[in-house]
């Protein structure tokens, strides 16, 4: 916990000297027409010659000031976690407390209740000060809060012994709190609530009954003077976040009443009103910046979460002088108001994404939005990519998935047959289906079987070249629809390498020092660009210390990977894994046959023939190199042997199979070298590879590389590498026979489990 101390002064001095300092020098008198980047602003956030980094995904925007920002996030099920970003060098300082509150300057109030007004004792945080703390305890006063305004005083609402309450300043002064009345509330008001302090003032809303009826007012109150110096009756603020739907300025008064957005001239106090056709439960915010009111409708830009379809209104600028508008955002989640008559919102654009935007008066005297933040997310629908391997295996169950930043949109798929002009098309309603959708994949993600799309091309679907297309409209209107478009390549009982649930993912086998085989099941993380741990791995079965060699195949009849097992005697087995009413299973083993042990390496997964089936390879002891292919037929699935390297291979400690990595018909393999050079073997096609070309060094830090197929569907096969105490890296295909791998990325697809004596 952060922690300091103040001095004792007086309330009414304590509160004009604090928004002197925190608002800074002239921040009681009228905004100038045209005001640049605040100095201290500028200077920091220029420092980082660009926006800072804002925290990405679930995080919630809660508090601004000249120093830096405050954001929330969420550790586990129900823990939040504040940090404190500084503008000046994006230096993070994380806070405790359970909920927390803008003032509108670096002051930040948090609480230990599950709402600021139920938290009865609160901490004051002055960020531009390091953190230095006033702890309030409201409770001996039988206060609740309303509204911080200093770094050391609040807005309380207290109730008397009658029952009746009272709008009162409280003041912490060397560790005791004082309390002052604010004056020109009427007895009888109660529900207070409060913006935070523009220009020495705050806009409170209550509620008041006066004659047996309840009446809704608005009042600017002058916190020097602890009065209500203007009042405006029949006010009805609309909203369940009052800073998301008032604002005070030096010249006016701005709240959201029946969909309509009402401003107050408060010299004159004439009052006026527009209506921009907001969706009625989505509401309206809104913000003064200079003679200016802002608005737009407060949304999620991926919608609520419940499937309901509503447009939203743009982050839109108002003259209240000439009637002008000037659109600023294209859509507003949380805004806040800034200690410098500025408006801070988070919110996107299209042309810079998602972050916090900074809106102030430009140099023409008309508001602009400046990104300050950036989480690095589009605001516009954006096209991540296939989640289906390629080439795609029509036989299989795994579905065609693509995967946009959002799904909040109608999806019109079209798939045509580029040899026959067959062709499927459908209006996939995600998002409003998404509770029982079939097309429905998780956030972002739509997706088809095959079986629908073959059926509605007519007869069998035929082998070869798919051309897709699509068109996402967004159901709220943010940004331009989404058009994409790609091909993929199809074909029936494809090798499936390291694919044993057939579910579109990568697993693998490991022993334990006990012999027991688990199966460890992998899923490509996009964001983190490498191979992530899955569900539970799941137990196969003990005495596996039989098997001096495990290896994962593919498939070598149809269906999902299949994997072979060398004993000890040196006799060879299959174990066919099939699917089954609950994914699949693996059959009990079949022997292939005898005399394996003259071999010191076998490794399987290639096709090297380029007959659509995955083959193995392995070396002897002489170090010849042989082929065994694959023939498709679990009974008997290898043709005899044939010698396809002389000599030399003894040279290698280890061969891994890849699949097709060097962008030739046919698979190919990698050799490692006794000094930890790893060599590419391009396959030809007939079962022989061309002249070996380096990779490069280093990867004798790996006890093993494992050719995993396609575990982040672009297309190319991608390698799995691990060494000693679990580490594990994962490297992209590149499809480049020049650089078949990107640069290494560390894999936590080990991390937690038992040790293993053997991964294949």
């Amino acid at each position: 916990m952060i922690s300091a101390s103040t001095s004792r002064r007086g309330v009414s001095a304590a509160i004009t000297t604090v928004l002197a300092v925190t608002l800074g020098a002239g921040a009681l008198a009228v905004p100038a027409g045209a005001a640049a980047l605040p100095a201290v602003v500028a200077a920091e956030a220029g420092a980082q010659g660009g926006p800072l980094a804002y925290p990405a995904g679930v995080s919630s925007f809660e508090a601004v000031g000249k120093s830096g920002f405050l954001t929330k996030n969420w550790s586990g099920n129900t823990s939040r976690v504040f940090t404190w970003t500084r503008f000046a060098d994006g230096a993070t300082t994380v806070i405790d407390g359970s909920v927390a509150d803008s003032t509108g300057s670096d002051v930040v109030m948090t609480g230990k209740g599950t709402t600021p007004e139920r938290s009865l004792v609160l901490q004051l945080r002055d960020m531009a000060d390091g953190g230095r703390t006033v702890t309030m305890d409201l409770r001996p006063l039988n206060a609740t809060y309303v509204q911080a305004v200093s770094k050391d005083t609040i807005l309380a609402e207290v109730t008397k012994a009658d029952g009746s309450v009272e709008l009162h300043l409280v003041a912490s002064a060397g560790g005791s709190l004082t309390q002052r009345k604010v004056e020109g509330i009427p007895a009888g008001a109660r529900s207070f609530k409060a913006t935070p302090a523009r220009g020495g003032s705050v806009l409170v809303h209550y509620h008041y009954a006066s004659g047996g009826t309840s009446t809704a007012r608005v009042a600017a109150v002058d916190l020097s003077a602890a009065k209500a110096a203007f009042t405006h009756d029949n006010a009805e603020i609309s909203g369940n976040s009052y800073r998301e739907y008032a604002s005070i300025s030096a010249t006016h008064l701005a709240w959201v009443s029946g969909g309509k957005v009402v401003t107050v001239e408060r010299a004159t106090g004439v009052t006026s009103s527009f209506d921009p056709k907001a969706h009625e439960e989505l509401g309206l915010t809104v913000g003064l910046v200079g003679s200016w009111v802002t608005y737009g409708t407060p949304d999620s830009l991926k919608g609520d979460g419940y499937g309901q379809i509503r447009p939203v209104i743009p982050y839109t600028a108002k003259s209240l002088t000439t009637g002008e508008t000037v659109k600023l955002l294209d859509y507003v989640g949380v805004p806040l108001t800034g200690a410098d008559g500025s408006v801070f919102v988070r919110g996107g654009t299209v042309e810079h994404g998602e972050g916090v935007y900074r809106i102030a008066l430009g140099s023409d005297g008309r508001p602009a939005a400046e990104l300050v933040a950036s989480s690095g997310e589009p605001t516009k629908l954006t096209f991540l990519g296939t989640r289906f391997p390629q080439p795609f295996d029509l036989s299989s169950p795994i579905p065609l998935v693509w995967e946009m930043s959002r799904d909040n949109a109608d999806v019109s798929l079209k798939i045509v047959h580029r040899a026959t002009g067959r062709s499927f098309s459908k209006t996939l309603h995600l998002y409003t289906e998404s509770a029982g959708s079939p097309y429905y994949y998780g956030p972002g993600q739509f997706g088809i079987g095959w079986s629908e799309v073959a059926g509605r091309m007519g007869l069998d679907a035929p082998n070869g070249i798919y051309d897709w297309s699509f068109t996402a409209v967004p159901h709220n209107g943010v940004g331009p629809d989404l058009k994409a478009s790609g091909s993929f390549t199809a074909g029936r009982n494809l090798a499936t390498q390291h694919d044993i649930d057939w579910d579109d993912d990568v697993e693998l086998l490991a022993r334990d020092a006990t012999g027991t085989l688990w199966k460890l099941n992998g899923e490509y993380d996009a964001a983190g660009k490498t191979l992530a741990p899955g569900y539970a791995p799941v137990r196969i079965g003990g005495g596996w210390q039989a098997y001096d060699r495990i290896e994962v195949l593919g498939s070598v009849g149809s269906g999902p990977s299949d994997f072979v097992a060398r004993d000890k005697t040196g006799t060879l087995w299959l174990y066919d894994v099939t699917p089954s009413a609950y994914g699949t299973k693996i059959s009990a083993r079949k022997q292939i046959g005898g005399g394996w042990n003259t071999y010191t390496r076998l490794t399987g997964g290639s096709d090297l023939d380029a007959d659509g089936r995955p083959d193995l390879v392995a070396v002897d002891k002489a170090g010849a190199l042989w082929f065994y292919k694959n023939t498709g037929n679990v009974a008997a699935p290898f043709a005899a042997r044939k010698k396809i390297g002389t000599g030399g291979w003894t040279a290698y400690n280890q061969i891994t199979a890849t699949g097709n990595i060097g962008g030739a018909p046919a698979g190919d393999l990698i050799a490692r070298d006794k000094n930890g050079v790893l060599w590419l073997y391009l396959g030809k096609g007939d079962g022989t590879f061309t002249a070996r070309r380096q990779i490069g060094g280093g990867w004798g830090a790996y006890t093993d590389t494992l050719g995993i197929g396609d575990a982040d569907y672009d297309g190319r096969p991608d390698l799995f590498a691990y060494g000693p105490n679990k580490t594990a890296h994962f490297y992209a295909g590149t499809g480049d026979l020049h650089r078949p791998f990107a640069t290494r990325v560390a894999s936590p697809a080990l991390t937690g489990l038992p040790a293993h004596d053997h991964l294949s």
